[in-house]
């Protein structure tokens, strides 16, 4: 059996750990993936919004339109933006890849490790150990059992979000299976370039998690765009003719079947600790599959630490990388930890438009019994909006009633990614909705209006 000082599963957030500090110590990478350096580089954030902003771009003279301006009807070369983005991240991945192999203190394992016993892994042939282990081994995309399924991805007809975006050719039509962020993004994405979408959804919205405003605006705007068919189960998936037939049963037991060039299932992420085999190490893990850890990120075996999609339900990049650093800080000096704060987590959809959120929606605020109140800025109300003749989009705040303190904001429209950002700082730091609206300067007549009239429509401006 081989030991190491520090045994590293998964190659995404957990690849940042090792640094120079390990620069003499005896250490092993694990990854199995198809690409080095996890999903966000691969097969998720990076390429899907490397493929949003040219999607973003061919929607964009509906938008022009409202203001006057008449563009051409915009066209793009599928394989020419697929090169583009993966003509970058693979060299990027075979990079990093090829830079850790020739560290001579690095051993990189490309294979599955599974733990045997007690801080004990099996890779390959051959058991290894170490006293420190971090588990960051990310998450895979859930694949539901559907009679034919199976057999529609023998047939290459069938897609995760890992393979879609590497499609030789544009399919003119594509059917996309479950109604979250994974799908609502490659909605955009795939309608914007020209397939003709359908979109199979359980939910009787699409984004159903988000604040029920926003999701239910989201909804009505995405039915404009594409086939949107809801509150309908997938019972069945056959492959005819180089097409994949999904039927549906509806909740009046109505039968319906869609054919298509491609299906993507975009029904969820799993965590990958079942693949590991943690119970073997005594490694507990909640029902839903999710590593448990503490603040310092330690699970309950002791020198053993988690991080990332494997531990945290939120599957987010940055909360990955910061618990990342929290790992790293507390592998060097245990005597003085870092720890999670547990601070506010945003998060944002790439779709059309964008979506972005943090804390609580207003029913997850009153259903916990909160005393609150709320405020929703139309785009249309600012200078801005009205530039941008916006006539759908808004922010919305959940504020304390007593304290004035943010307990939630939610934006649907142009670059709610940015225009959240502010709250989040509020919330983080603890700033009452009075103090951010009336203590700074907002610059007029930037976008960035929304937020301040928001802020002020809360009635808590003293």
């Amino acid at each position: 059996m081989r030991a190491f000082d520090l045994i590293v599963i998964g190659a995404g957030s957990g690849n940042s750990i090792v640094d120079e500090r390990f620069a003499h110590q005896r250490v092993a990478i694990l990854d199995n993936g198809r690409r080095f350096g996890g999903t966000c580089l691969n097969y998720g954030c990076i390429p899907t919004k490397m493929f949003v902003l040219p999607a973003d771009l061919l929607a964009s003279p509906a938008d022009a339109a409202r203001v006057g301006v008449h563009l051409p009807t915009p066209s793009a070369d599928w394989a020419q933006v697929r090169d583009r983005i993966f003509g970058r991240i693979d060299a990027i991945s075979d990079a990093g890849q090829a830079w850790r192999a020739d560290n001579p203190e690095v051993t990189l394992f490309r294979d599955t490790g599974r733990f045997v016993g007690p801080k004990v892994l099996r890779v390959g042939q051959e058991e290894i150990t170490a006293e420190k282990i971090v588990i960051a081994a990310g998450s895979r995309a859930v694949v539901p059992s559907i009679p034919g399924l199976s057999g529609a991805f023998d047939a290459g007809l069938a897609h995760t979000s890992d393979t879609v975006m590497r499609l030789d050719s544009l399919p003119p039509r594509i059917t996309i299976l479950g109604t979250g962020y994974i799908g609502a993004e490659f909605a955009h994405v795939f309608s914007a370039f020209g397939s003709h979408v359908t979109m199979i959804g359980r939910s009787d919205r699409v984004l159903s998690r988000e604040d029920d405003a926003v999701s239910e605006r989201y909804t009505t705007l995405l039915a404009e765009r594409i086939d949107l068919r809801l509150q309908r189960d997938a019972v069945g998936i056959t492959v005819h003719d180089a097409t994949v037939t999904v039927t549906t049963r509806g909740r009046d037991g109505s039968v319906e079947e869609v054919e298509s060039d491609i299906l993507l299932v975009a029904t969820g992420r799993t965590p990958n600790s079942d693949t590991l085999d943690v119970a073997a190490a005594g490694i507990a893990v909640d029902p839903a599959g999710f590593v448990i850890v503490d603040d310092q990120q330690r699970t309950n075996v002791p020198g053993v630490w988690a991080l990332g999609d494997v531990s945290s339900p939120w599957m987010l990049k940055h909360v990955a990388n910061h618990e990342a650093r929290i790992v790293a800080h507390n592998l060097h000096d245990p005597e003085h930890p870092a720890r999670n704060d547990r601070r506010p987590v945003p998060h944002a959809v790439f779709g059309h438009p964008q979506i972005a959120a943090v804390g609580l929606t207003e029913r997850e605020a009153r259903e916990g019994g909160l005393d609150v109140v709320v405020a929703v800025q139309d785009y249309a109300g600012t200078a801005y909006g009205w530039a941008m003749e916006d006539d759908t989009s808004f922010v919305k705040i959940v504020a304390d009633a007593r304290t004035g303190r943010i307990l939630g904001a939610h934006a649907l429209g142009p670059q709610a990614s940015l225009l959240i950002q502010p709250l989040i700082s509020a919330m983080t730091f603890d700033l009452r909705a009075a103090d951010m609206a009336r203590g700074q300067f907002w610059i007029h007549p930037a976008l960035t209006e929304v937020v301040e009239n928001a802020l002020l429509g809360l009635g808590r401006d003293r």
